[in-house]
C-alpha cells in the first residue's frame, strides 16, 4: 500500500480539525496538496536520484500527528540549554511542531522585522503570507506536498527593505515525545530589497528511544541586493529519520550563504532548489555530513542560473565509517543568455571501513559558451602516508586520524560567517571524530559557553 495513503486519510477524516488550527493561507493550498498526493506515486528506492532514499519506508510507519495540536510535556526552557558560545541570538523553538517562544525571542531586534509563528504571521499579514507561501515550493515534491496537506504553523522571519538584523535569529527544532511521532513543519524567510539576517536553524531529539520524523519545507526569497546566512545543524538520533526540502529564490545582486551540517542522526534527506532570478546573484552552497553505524544521508541539489553573471559555489563533504550510506546528487543548469556566470561543484568523500557506502553524481547542465563551470567528485581513504608521517613524529594512530578527519572538513567549517558558530562546530567536529556522544541539545547550564566537562 502506498505510504501517503495513511496520511490522505487522516486529512479526509479530520480536514476541519486541521484547518481550524490553521490559518487561512495555510489552509487555501491544502486541497492542491491533496489533488496532488491522490495522483502520486513515491519514488522508486534506487530509481534516479533516490538511489539510497527509501520514501516508501521512510513514511510507511504509523507516527502520531499532533493535528489537534495538543500541548506535549515539555518545559522548552528546561529542555533546552545550550548556547552558541559567545554569540547572542534571537532564540525561537519548536516542539514537535508546536511553536513557542522564549524571554529572548524578541530581544535586540529592529523595528521592520517580524520573526514568530508562521500562523499568526498568515493571520496578521495574509496579503504578505498570501504571496510568497508557497511561491516556490513544488508541489509536486512528495515532501512538499505532505508538508502542505499537514503543516499547521511554523517560523515565519519578515525582513523588510532596508532593515539590516545584527542579531542572528536561532530556530531549536526539538524532538520530545514518549511514541512515534511525525513533525510537520514549515519555514518561510522573506529577505526584502536592501535587508540583511542571518538565521541558524538546530535539529535536536531529546528521546533516543523512540521513532520520529521531522519533516520539513523551507522557502526563502532573497530580494535585490539583500544578504542571508541560513546554517542548519543537525544533531538528532539514529531513530529519527528527517525529510528536508529547501527552495531558494534569489534576486540581482543578492548574496546567499547556506551551509547544512550533519553531526548525528538516523536517516537524513536534504533536498536544496535554488534559483537566481536576477542578474549578478552570489550563493554558496556548503554542506558536511559525519556518519558511522548504520546512519544514512542523502543530499539533492539543484542550481537554476536564469540570468547573467551569477556566481554559485558549492562545496559538500562525507566522512563514513562502519555500514554507513552516504549519497550527493548535483545539478547545476545554466540557460542560453545567462553569460559570464560562474558556478563551480564539488564532492568529496572519506570512506573509512569496507561496508560503508558513497554514491556521489555531480552533473553540469549548460547552454551557454560564455561562462565558466565545473565540476568534480573523489572519494577514497585516509591518506596512509599522512598518517605514517604523523605516526613518526610520535602522534598516536587514532590521534592523527582524527586530526586529518577535521583537517578534511575545515573548508566546509571556514564557510562559517558566524564566529562563534564556527568556534562551537570546531568543537561539535573534534568530538564527534572522537567518539564522545555529544549532543548540543543536552548540554546543562552549568556550561552555558560551551566549555568541554563532564556534561558538556
Amino acid at each position: 500500500m502506498n505510504a501517503l495513503k495513511q496520511y490522505i486519510d487522516l486529512y479526509k477524516r479530520h480536514n476541519d480539525l486541521v484547518d481550524g488550527n490553521s490559518a487561512g493561507v495555510l489552509n487555501a493550498l491544502r486541497p492542491g496538496a491533496l489533488e496532488a498526493l491522490e495522483n502520486m506515486r513515491l519514488p522508486a528506492y534506487g530509481s534516479e536520484n533516490y538511489e539510497t532514499t527509501d520514501l516508501e519506508a521512510i513514511l510507511s510507519p504509523d507516527y502520531g500527528v499532533n493535528i489537534a495540536r495538543v500541548d506535549i510535556d515539555v518545559n522548552p526552557a528546561a529542555t533546552f540549554h545550550c548556547g552558541v558560545p559567545n554569540l547572542s541570538t534571537a532564540l525561537f523553538l519548536n516542539v514537535n511542531d508546536i511553536y513557542a517562544e522564549t524571554e529572548r525571542s524578541h530581544e535586540g531586534l529592529p523595528e521592520g522585522v517580524y520573526a514568530g509563528s508562521l500562523r499568526r504571521f498568515a493571520t496578521e499579514y495574509p496579503e504578505v503570507a498570501a504571496k510568497y507561501y508557497g511561491a516556490c515550493a513544488d508541489i509536486e515534491n512528495p515532501i512538499v506536498a505532505l508538508d502542505t496537506l499537514l503543516a499547521q504553523d511554523g517560523v515565519a522571519v519578515w525582513v523588510k527593505k532596508g532593515v539590516k538584523v545584527e542579531k542572528p535569529l536561532q530556530i531549536v527544532n526539538i524532538l520530545q515525545n514518549g511514541v512515534p511521532l511525525m513533525a510537520v513543519r514549515r519555514l518561510l524567510v522573506i529577505v526584502e530589497e536592501g535587508a540583511e539576517v542571518t538565521i541558524l536553524g538546530c535539529d535536536h531529539t531529546q528521546n533516543p528511544d523512540v521513532e520520529f520524523l521531522a519533516l520539513q519545507t523551507v522557502e526563502m526569497f532573497v530580494d535585490k541586493g539583500s544578504r542571508l546566512d541560513y546554517y542548519d545543524l543537525e544533531e538528532s538520533t539514529e531513530k529519527t529519520s528527517r525529510l528536508s526540502s529547501l527552495y531558494l529564490r534569489q534576486g540581482a545582486d543578492s548574496n546567499v550563504l547556506i551551509d547544512g551540517m550533519t553531526l548525528y542522526n538516523g536517516r537524513t534527506r536534504n533536498e536544496y532548489y535554488c534559483r537566481f532570478e536576477g542578474e549578478r546573484g552570489s550563493l554558496r552552497l556548503l554542506g558536511m555530513g559525519i556518519e558511522d553505524r548504520s546512519r544514512r544521508l542523502d543530499t539533492y541539489t539543484k542550481v537554476d542560473h536564469l540570468h547573467k553573471e551569477c556566481h554559485t559555489d558549492e562545496l559538500f563533504k562525507f566522512v563514513l565509517d562502519d555500514e554507513a550510506v552516504g549519497a550527493f546528487a548535483g545539478l547545476v543548469h545554466v540557460v542560453k543568455g545567462a553569460d559570464k556566470t560562474e558556478a563551480y561543484q564539488s564532492n568529496r568523500n572519506i570512506v573509512g571501513s569496507d561496508k560503508a557506502r558513497m554514491f556521489s553524481k555531480p552533473q553540469l547542465e549548460i547552454y551557454d559558451d560564455d561562462v565558466k563551470c565545473s565540476h568534480g567528485a573523489a572519494t577514497g581513504q585516509l591518506d596512509e602516508t599522512q598518517v605514517f608521517y604523523m605516526r613518526t613524529r610520535g602522534i598516536p594512530e587514532d590521534t592523527a586520524k582524527l586530526l586529518l578527519k577535521q583537517a578534511f572538513m575545515a573548508d566546509v567549517i571556514d564557510g562559517v560567517r558566524m564566529k562563534g558558530l564556527k568556534e562551537r562546530l570546531q568543537l561539535l567536529v573534534e568530538r564527534r571524530f572522537a567518539g564522545h556522544p555529544l549532543n548540543c541539545s543536552s548540554c546543562h547550564s552549568a556550561c552555558p559557553q560551551g566549555e568541554e566537562g563532564e556534561e558538556c
